[in-house]
């Protein structure tokens, strides 16, 4: 019962046929690799600090956060993290042309030039060789007096990569990435040996010239950067796999379509259905959060109908249970925290969020109430979202990131690395947010220290006084969107509304992508875009058509989540095995199979005492009897100590909520919590409990068979088979101790993978 007996899943891929141990894609024509030296020649001519001499300190990496771009420099020289300031970078390294760090009349006595080269000491090392070429290039610029670029010089335009994709076949283990920067004045140059490339993950590396070297089979995404631009390129390396043969049930919907399309491109096979009591575990841990019972597991499992499982998903979408557990999803991102929304508003905002799933409101209706709502956190719970975000700052990057998938953090000290964000989109959609003032109509906290303690209503408003400065002006920045296509927006009183319609809009696509994607990681255990609250251009999508497919049909739908679960249910990839086959045993983001993971902590909890048939005690919860019923997270401090539900909670994963992070809830497994359910009390006391399940089968005269029979439905949904009764029977009916014996087989039970 520690983990789920769900399977695993499927990702797509298109059918062709590999007529080459690499093939390369520049989307759509297919083009063959060429393994030639990169890295163009350099056209004569003055050197550009612009264009050749800040892309050389990126690629050797002086600028990055680890060196002198760090927020303080190193030895007494700071430069712009990556670049991002070339007027900065310049006036820093031009203060002083007759000093030890720039010397025009003498070169080669530069610091600027021999730390690099290591002809003098240097904590960075050596960064090239003396005969190098980036030794001439920066020598050259200083020998013309280091100067400043032309007025008139282009500005860089455009970054195109070659190949726009590759799948590379063994024994091939290489592929060369070319990077062409195109500038205003419509001249072009290649620029591998000066753009930056990186690999997204450990299974391939990049030398400095652009070939791209795996480690070992897999896909990764390579990033080349130059400048202010940044393109990724999706890598694949098949292994050998002589004889493949594409076999597959057709599609049940789009789902699998797009799924099928890309392990066929990449030459796996999806792994068997699932049983059905696999997938009845699965489906109700999924939607409703909670194990079958065992009336309900033997229904379905005895129901011949072939269109069970679709009836299945469609009761779940329908209970009460599906509106509670889903509501818990938003709860952790919403960060209801009672030490700040209290208990009753915390039960206010949980009850409104149930109500909304539970009618399946349209999810840009959903949001927009969120991120408009103001007025009494009592009467008006979506008001409670700003209550728990008391900073300006803070409500931007929860709204940016919940909502657009877009982890804005980065541009507030600097432009963001990764993404196209500066710190002007940072102060400037900040700014949105400010004037947000709050009316405590009564504080009655415990801990008078404590000043994020809040107990009582307030009133959320907008428009008080204003407190936002960009620290880089000390002035209020003018609020604005961020996002391609952006309106202007009105600095009055109506720009949550105007920011909140925008964001949500059908023709603002990434809200819905968002969406989509939080669902799909929900049921499949992993994004199609992961972390799945961190959209960007550097860390595409594992399957970018099926995510613009998805995106489409929820658009299409009314942006409604029933009907898009419904789907997603529905589909061959949902209900796969987890059991791998030879070509899918090390999938790990095409969803060929069913990745299994671990219950979360509220269903682990509740999952425990449905088998055993004990009733969960909330001790500050006198009205709820299961774990996801919860509807906040309790802040725990020497003063108030945990109970045994929450310590276990917490132990499993539960989060604090204390940022809006998918990332806080952990699922993973550890030590501590193999001792929790091995030989904790907790366990143990739902287990030697009196009045719990094993007492009442002992109580009741059944047969052996018939006692473990009850045991495993309710425990694993299935009856035991031949083999375990025959091993079992004789167990009990020999002891002379039977509550001992089920004690026993109940601890095995709910410690089992199964």
């Amino acid at each position: 019962m520690a983990e789920v007996s769900a399977d695993e899943s499927v990702a797509a891929g298109a059918a062709f046929s590999v007529a080459s141990s690499v093939m390369l894609f520049a989307r759509p024509p297919i083009l063959m690799l060429c393994l030639a030296a990169a890295g163009g020649v350099r056209a004569e001519g003055p050197v550009s600090f612009r264009h050749e001499i800040m892309p050389l300190f990126s690629k050797m990496g002086c600028n990055a956060g680890a060196c002198h771009g760090s927020a303080g420099g190193k030895g007494n020289l700071k430069l712009s993290l990556r670049g991002e300031n070339a007027a900065a970078d310049f006036a820093a390294l031009t203060k002083n042309r007759q000093s030890k760090r720039l010397d025009v009349d003498h070169p080669e006595a530069s610091y600027l030039l021999k730390k690099p080269a290591r002809l003098t000491d240097h904590e960075g090392g050596r960064r090239f060789a003396p005969d190098a070429e980036e030794y001439r290039l920066l020598r050259a610029w200083i020998a013309a007096g280091a100067p400043a670029d032309p007025d008139n010089t282009p500005a860089l335009t455009a970054l195109t990569v070659s190949p726009q994709e590759a799948l590379v076949e063994e024994p091939q283990r290489t592929v060369q990435i070319t990077v062409t920067a195109s500038f205003a004045d419509g001249t072009a140059r290649d620029v591998t040996r000066w753009a930056v490339l990186e690999s997204s993950n450990l299974m391939a590396e990049v030398s400095r010239d652009g070939v791209v070297t795996a480690q070992h089979s897999g896909e990764t995404t390579v990033i080349a950067r130059f400048e202010h631009l940044q393109t990724p390129v999706p890598v694949v390396f098949l292994p050998q796999r002589p004889g493949f043969q594409w076999s597959a049930p057709e599609p049940a919907n789009l789902v699998d379509t797009h799924v099928w399309a890309k392990l066929q491109r990449v030459r796996t096979l999806p792994s068997e259905a699932c049983d059905d009591v696999t997938f009845l575990r699965r489906v109700f841990f999924d939607l409703a959060g909670r194990a079958p019972t065992r009336t309900e597991a033997e229904t379905f499992v005895n129901d011949p109908a072939p269109d069970k499982r679709a009836r299945l998903v469609d009761t779940l979408l329908a209970s009460p249970d599906y509106a509670e557990w889903w509501a818990i999803k938003w709860a952790d991102l919403f960060r209801m925290e009672e030490r700040v929304l209290d208990e009753t508003g915390t039960k206010e905002m949980h009850r409104w969020l149930r109500d909304s799933l539970a009618a399946d409101k349209p999810m840009d209706q959903f949001a927009r109430e969120i991120m408009t709502g103001q007025g009494s956190t009592y009467e008006n719970p979506p008001a409670n979202y700003y209550r728990a975000l008391r900073e300006p700052t803070v409500r931007a990057e929860t709204t940016a990131q919940i909502f657009m998938g877009t982890r804005l953090a980065c541009a507030r000290c600097h432009h963001h690395p990764f993404e196209r964000w500066t710190q002007d989109d940072y102060y400037r959609f900040s700014a949105v947010f400010d004037g947000m003032d709050y009316l405590v109509l009564q504080n009655r906290r415990k801990d008078e220290n404590d000043k994020m303690e809040f107990v009582g209503e307030q009133v959320v408003h907008l428009d008080g006084k204003r407190t936002l400065k960009d620290p880089r002006t000390d002035k209020e920045p003018a609020p604005g969107l961020i996002g391609t296509g952006a309106p202007a927006l009105n600095p009055g009183p109506d720009r949550l509304q105007e920011m909140a319609a925008w964001m949500t809009s059908a023709q603002h696509p990434l809200f819905a992508r968002v969406q989509v994607n939080r669902a799909w990681a929900h049921l499949m255990g992993k994004g199609l875009v992961d972390p799945v609250d961190d959209f960007r251009l550097t860390n595409p999508p594992s399957n970018p058509a099926l995510l613009d497919a998805l995106a489409a049909q929820f658009i299409s739908d009314g942006m409604k989540l029933k009907p898009l679960l419904r789907l997603l249910c529905a589909s061959r990839s949902y209900q796969l095995s987890s059991a791998p086959n030879a070509t899918n045993a090390g999938d790990e983001i095409n969803f060929s199979r069913a990745y299994i993971r671990r219950l979360p902590a509220e269903c682990l909890l509740d999952a425990l005492h449905a088998a055993l048939g004990g009733e969960l005690a909330m001790e500050n919860y006198p009205d709820i009897h299961r774990a996801v019923q919860i509807p906040g997270a309790r802040f725990i401090t020497k003063s108030r100590k945990s109970t045994p539900a929450e310590t276990f909670l917490k132990e499993f994963g539960k989060p604090p909520r204390a940022t809006a992070c998918e990332c806080e809830r952990t699922n993973t497994s550890s030590l501590a919590q193999v001792f929790t359910l091995t030989s904790g009390p907790a366990l143990d006391q739902l287990l030697r409990k009196k009045e719990n399940r094993l007492g009442e089968l002992v109580l009741s005269g059944k047969a052996p068979s018939e006692i473990l029979t009850d045991l495993f439905w309710h425990t694993l949904s299935r009856p035991p088979s031949a083999a375990e009764l025959a091993r079992l029977v004789p167990e009990v009916e020999q002891s002379p101790n039977i509550r001992a014996v089920l004690e026993d087989v109940a601890w095995c039970l709910v410690n089992s993978k199964e």
